[in-house]
């Protein structure tokens, strides 16, 4: 008879722990816990919920922790969750289904990610909006899907591997055993931990991802992943390369490392071989958007316009909504010559997302070129009205657009804006004391004024 038990090991977690025992009530046989030194009441609410708990000491290894855990399952089948995660109140019938007609020794099971915006992204995968098919989930904008091997048979061959970012999937692979692919989800909200949470994960990820490579210096993938948490947590550019071109030397193949070393090489201002390591991956089929998105970024970078546009089209295909490609493109069109076509799709993207800054400056950055310097002013004005967090900078581009058409009561008018939002700035203040000086108006008596009623405005 198949049977399927919930295998976890948990740390501190009752703040979400009943919500993913009472994902599986109904669905699991039996739920194994192991407890790597909890001191809140996790295993309070475990117990509760009918978990048997063992006691595992923490080795830094993730995978000994599972394994010990593995080894204690009866079941003949596991289903492996985190307690940040909840299986989908949809998958019991279709994870029944998979387990009693199955000849595979695994599934790999779509990871839903919930995340803060519609601009982050795991690893070169770009976050989708949110269709909140799950209510737990309404708070979070986007998410973003991975695979991984979460649902597989018991067999003492079988078994996880590697100290981070663990996975059964290697092992079921090098076995020669069939992986499927599971018609159901998972849905993790680790992602969206407040600050805090995720800096103190990000140091302890990187000390167990060297000692990953300690142990495994000629796997590939542990030099992928080292080199996602220095360039994704610490903006280490020059480590996170070396890690990405040790992973090509040691799997040549592996196209996502080549895309990351080329986006390491854009972001560094070396294009040639941005494109060089781009258009391998592509080679290796590796062929995502995010690819032909940063292949389009470098070509437009070295002024190769058309080009570019082909690039950004390319990647639109596949996130035709995307107000952030449609910008680029855009871009990339009018600056290879087709001006109101371009300026057409920019302004198009700033009406779907006019609370996304990088959206106004491509149309700001294209008036300038232009020269059509009113219409950048007004542009630059939309984004104060639009975005909500401003730096200095915006306030005195739209006063300085303004002085540019001798419009000096509507460039006064933006920094006197800039001081009711970030009252006392120096740069502000500043360039409030040269217009004024400009029109011969008394500097001081105005921004003694602006700012205490900036002050005031704040204060309400």
């Amino acid at each position: 008879m198949t049977s399927l038990a919930l295998s976890m090991i948990v740390r501190d977690a009752a703040a979400t722990l009943r919500q993913c025992l009472e994902s599986v009530r109904g669905i699991a046989d039996e739920i194994v816990i192991g407890d790597t030194g909890s001191a809140d009441s996790t295993l309070e609410i475990a117990r509760e919920l009918g978990a048997r708990i063992i006691e595992i000491p923490w080795a830094n290894d993730f995978s000994a922790a599972r394994n010990a855990v593995l080894a204690e399952v009866r079941c003949n089948w596991v289903l492996s969750l985190d307690a940040d995660e909840i299986l989908d109140p949809e998958a019991g019938k279709s994870l029944r289904k998979l387990l009693g007609e199955s000849a595979a020794a695994g599934y790999q099971v779509s990871i839903r990610n919930y995340v803060l915006s519609l601009e982050d992204r795991i690893w070169d995968r770009p976050a989708q909006p949110n269709d909140f098919r799950l209510p737990a989930a309404k708070a979070y904008p986007a998410y973003v899907d991975h695979e991984n091997v979460r649902l597989f048979r018991r067999d003492p061959r079988i078994h996880f591997v590697g100290r981070v970012h663990e996975s059964v999937g290697p092992r079921i692979e090098e076995l020669g055993m069939r992986l499927g692919h599971a018609t159901f989800l998972i849905h993790h909200f680790g992602l969206a931990a407040n600050a805090e949470t995720r800096a103190r994960k990000n140091i302890f990820y990187r000390e167990l991802g060297r000692l990953k490579i300690s142990e495994m210096p000629d796997n590939a993938q542990a030099h992928l992943e080292l080199g996602l948490v220095e360039l994704d947590n610490f903006g280490n550019l020059h480590e996170a390369l070396s890690l990405f071109e040790r992973a090509c030397e040691l799997k040549p193949r592996l196209g996502v490392a080549w895309f990351f070393a080329g986006l390491v090489h854009f972001k560094t201002g070396n294009y040639d071989d941005a494109l060089r390591c781009l258009r391998q991956a592509e080679g290796c089929g590796h062929a995502t958007p995010f690819v032909a998105e940063t292949i389009g970024d470098a070509l437009y970078n070295q002024a190769y316009f058309s080009q570019a546009v082909n690039a950004y089209k390319k990647a639109l295909k596949h996130f035709p909504n995307s107000p952030l490609l449609e910008s680029k493109l855009g871009l990339a069109i009018v600056r290879n010559g087709s001006i109101e076509q371009g300026l057409k799709r920019i302004r198009r993207s700033v009406e779907q997302q006019p609370h996304l800054g990088e959206l106004h400056d491509r149309l700001i950055l294209s008036l300038v070129w232009l020269e059509r310097t009113k219409e950048a002013a007004i542009a630059a004005e939309g984004k104060l009205r639009g975005v909500r967090s401003l730096v200095p900078m915006d306030f005195l581009r739209a006063a300085t657009l303004w002085t540019k058409q001798s419009n000096w009561a509507r460039a006064t008018a933006m920094l006197h804006v800039g001081l009711q939002v970030l009252p006392g700035n120096a740069l502000i203040t500043q360039a409030l004391r040269e217009i004024c000086a400009q029109e011969g108006t008394r500097a001081e008596e105005l921004v003694e004024s602006l700012n205490s009623g900036a002050q005031r405005t704040s204060g309400n």
